[in-house]
């Protein structure tokens, strides 16, 4: 069955053209939006499988996308929301991942020309995923020299590739498998990283969201916000 799919952006060209690709990938576009309210409305209207939408659109212009995925994600649980940014902007991220990271994407604006992966990602948050965009992760990967008051310094080389493959929105049993290690493991992994970085003491989920955008951070992608 086709993967249903609501997209808002308050350009006409870019609306027109995202659903047209949308459409050519075999997604079934059921609605298009311009500002918050018509999103809102769209959603009710067509229960969707899941929502693509452009993170500044009217009336504001500012966090309309982030408004936009909390009602959606507490009046339609199980529609997937993934948010358009042109920049990985921390204030957002937390604000959109803060209080849960399920059934949540944020991608750069830069990768709608990646349909593939941009359906992968509106997929992957309608059976209740996470998605990060790609670029952001392969760039985390990336040997870089960093500041020595880093705590991410304080890192094993495992704790980092766990870290890296956190940011890609994978769960503990995915990581383990993807590792070949025990989910046990796993777990010990995170462990670690969570009281390395200082924030052992948060609830989980902002603690695992913390650590991918401290990771973010570090490398110096996060624009500010």
């Amino acid at each position: 069955m086709a993967l249903r799919v609501v997209f808002a952006d308050d350009d006409y060209l870019v609306r027109e053209g995202v659903a047209a690709l949308l459409g050519r990938s075999g997604v079934r576009v059921e609605g298009t939006a311009a500002d918050l309210p018509g999103l809102l409305a769209a959603v009710n209207e067509h229960r969707p499988d899941a929502v693509l939408t452009d993170i500044r659109m009217p009336p504001t212009g500012t966090d309309e996308g982030i408004r936009a995925a909390k009602a959606i994600r507490r009046d339609h649980p199980g529609v997937g929301v993934v948010v358009l940014s042109q920049h990985a902007e921390a204030d957002y991220a937390y604000d959109l991942l803060g209080e849960s990271a399920e059934g949540l994407g944020y991608l750069l604006k830069e990768r709608v020309g990646h349909v593939d992966e941009l359906v992968r990602a509106l997929e992957d948050t309608a059976r209740g995923g996470s998605a990060l965009d790609p670029k952001v992760v392969g760039a985390l990967m990336a040997e870089r020299r960093r500041s020595a008051g880093s705590p991410l310094g304080l890192l094993s080389a495992r704790e980092r590739q766990v870290l890296a493959l956190m940011a890609e929105g994978k769960n503990n049993a995915r990581i383990a498998a993807e590792l070949t290690v025990s989910l046990r493991a796993v777990e010990k992994h995170i462990n670690a990283i969570f009281s390395k970085l200082g924030i052992a003491a948060e609830p989980v989920v902002h603690r695992r969201v913390k650590a991918v955008l401290l990771f973010l951070d570090d490398e110096g992608l996060l624009a500010p916000g």
